[in-house]
């Protein structure tokens, strides 16, 4: 289980900016990284909180070249431990409309598999 907490404020203007805490002492400011297709493309800024010993600004700009058609999946990951701390997805496109439609169509015939077993289950017979 990690010792930190990463919590997303806002992501605006291509740009990720959060609050990460722990509940650890820690002698020096925390290393993150933004990983796209499994490399990293940027580093995090992580900014001391004066007021907070255990807490730090972050924040990063999402580079525009990873910006493409389709669905993008980023991760914000502590270096030393490469462990996730939180993920994020961009999603543009025309051809958007049709993998929605899709992946609900998907959960709600799962959805229904799942009434199914509950009922089977609270059936006394």
């Amino acid at each position: 289980m990690s010792d930190f907490t990463l919590t997303r404020t806002t992501i605006r203007a291509g740009q990720y900016r959060g609050v990460l805490t722990t509940r650890a002492r820690l002698s020096e400011t925390p290393a993150l990284e933004l990983v796209f297709l499994g490399s990293s493309v940027a580093q995090v800024q992580v900014t001391a909180d004066p007021e907070n010993d255990r807490r730090w600004s972050v924040q990063v700009r999402i580079p525009p070249s990873s910006i493409n058609e389709g669905v993008q999946t980023y991760l914000l990951r502590e270096v030393s431990q490469g462990e996730v701390l939180d993920s994020f997805a961009i999603a543009t496109g025309t051809v958007l409309e049709g993998d929605f439609s899709a992946e609900i169509a998907l959960l709600r015939a799962e959805l229904e598999i799942l009434k199914r077993a509950f009922r089977q289950q609270s059936d006394p017979a």
